[in-house]
């Protein structure tokens, strides 16, 4: 069984932080609450890392993965550039649950973005999602800690019952609120295209969009 490491999603220890981010720089892959469910973390920048993801969620090598980052800045290593649309819906939604798709850099390896040549990103306003991401530096998976096509966890005891002897910790920062998942913006197009409905109603976004304009 995994390693859990019992948190105060409140104040976040940081010593089992550091541990985790250890987990997760020897190759490992935790659990870790999220503002919707709990999320499998992984280097975003190892292939091996990220092929284990895809084996213990049995993901299609076709669907890509998302990812969390710590800081703004963080971005500009993954994408090629950041739209105006992109901007204006960061300063307005981040941290929180909006994923933006953006075009990724050369740096950013095809097996997360499944060869789409697309990398969804965002920062997460759960505490302990952001204390990690802000510890690791870069790039954390950001999947569901659940097979595909199964219901999400939004406890440590459901992701230990669901996947918990294929990982290699779980951050237990208690209950996730659950509900809906975080909204997925593509700001490659033009205009900005929604790929999943979420959290922020799609009325929010269009909202804010216009009134930048």
């Amino acid at each position: 069984m995994p390693e859990v490491l019992k948190i105060d999603p409140k104040n976040p220890n940081a010593h089992l932080l550091t541990k985790a981010v250890r987990i997760i720089k020897e190759g490992g892959v935790i659990a870790y609450p999220t503002e919707t469910f709990y999320g499998l973390g992984a280097d975003g920048r190892s292939e091996k890392a990220i092929e284990r993801i895809f084996l213990i969620k049995g993901r299609n090598a076709k669907n890509p993965l998302s990812v969390i980052i710590g800081y703004r800045s963080d971005l500009r290593d993954l994408v090629e550039e950041i739209p105006e649309s992109a901007l204006c819906l960061i300063e307005t939604f981040w941290p929180g649950a909006l994923t933006l798709v953006f075009t990724a850099s050369q740096n950013v390896s095809s097996l997360l973005t499944a060869g789409t040549g697309k990398i969804g990103i965002r920062i997460s306003s759960h505490p302990v999602a952001a204390a990690l991401a802000k510890a690791f530096r870069h790039p954390v998976t950001a999947t569901s800690a659940n097979p595909s096509g199964a219901t999400e966890c939004t406890s440590a005891q459901e992701v230990l019952k669901c996947i918990g002897d294929k990982i290699d910790a779980v951050i237990d920062g208690g209950r996730t609120p659950g509900g809906k998942g975080s909204t997925i913006i593509d700001v490659t197009a033009r205009p900005p295209v929604i790929l999943r409905k979420g959290i922020i109603s799609s009325l929010l976004i269009f909202h804010i969009l216009a009134n930048r304009q």
